[in-house]
């Protein structure tokens, strides 16, 4: 029991006095310094209007569009996030399109993960095929709790899809038999990825997301149709790649 809670543990401490003892996705030993984080957020200043019989110049297409088109200044990029955004309660609302399973679960609170959802988000993202139940990393959690409570800023709140998370070994080499792009050691077996999706949402988009993190290992799979693609997110080494 000692060795599950310390699992739990894995970057979720606070200390006495209100300090994280272990570093968190955003914020690790993070200050929020007044330059480059405000040059983001600091609107420009407005230039005098110019008269009447003034002429204008005329901006390029090309560079109108592009501004029209531009996302928010931060939408990839989660290390803007400050303090307040980690330390709040940590709802996760999932589907798992193999089962039809949904839930909507707040497993972390008051610098606390709350055992019993915990246990639910294991069974959730469990091998569906093999049918066996592993520990899921916390650190992943964080990342797909992270991701979900970024978009839903800008309007975004549908479930996050769970395509694929804890693999058995014999999964995962069916898989690869069958030509469907797995890693022979692939850190699914070690409850450490997930595949997700979330509807309406860019594949690019959610990846870039998702690496902006710097929590792990990122790919990108484009797939055409209504549905698209997916985002594998692991918690092992810093890597980007497309398959």
């Amino acid at each position: 029991m000692a060795s599950r809670r310390n699992f739990l543990q894995q970057g979720f401490g606070l200390a006495a006095l209100g300090v994280i003892t272990s570093p968190m996705i955003g914020c690790a030993a993070r200050t929020i310094a007044p330059g480059p984080l405000a040059s983001k957020h600091t609107k420009p200043a407005v230039a005098a209007k110019p008269s009447a019989g003034a002429a204008r110049p005329a901006a390029p297409a090309a560079q109108a569009a592009s501004t029209e088109l531009a996302p928010p200044p931060d939408i990839f990029d989660a290390q803007v996030l400050d303090l307040e955004f980690w330390l709040r309660p940590r709802v996760l609302e999932l589907t798992r399109p193999a089962s039809g399973e949904r839930a909507k679960l707040l497993y972390w609170k008051d610098g606390e993960v709350i055992d019993s959802a915990y246990q639910e988000l294991c069974h959730l993202l469990r091998d569906v095929n093999g049918k066996e139940t592993a520990p899921i990393d916390p650190k992943l959690l964080e990342t797909l709790w992270g991701t979900q409570a970024f978009v839903a800023r800008y309007g975004i709140d549908h479930p996050l899809e769970i395509l694929s998370g804890y693999r058995t070994p014999n999964s995962n080499k069916r898989l690869i038999e069958a030509g469907v792009p797995a890693a022979r050691q692939s850190l699914h077996i070690q409850g450490r990825a997930a595949d997700i999706r979330i509807a309406n949402l860019n594949s690019e988009v959610l990846g870039s997301l998702v690496k902006s993190f710097q929590q792990g290992g990122v790919g990108f799979y484009y797939r055409a149709g209504p549905r698209g693609g997916w985002i594998h997110a692991d918690t092992g080494l810093k890597r980007t790649w497309k398959g």
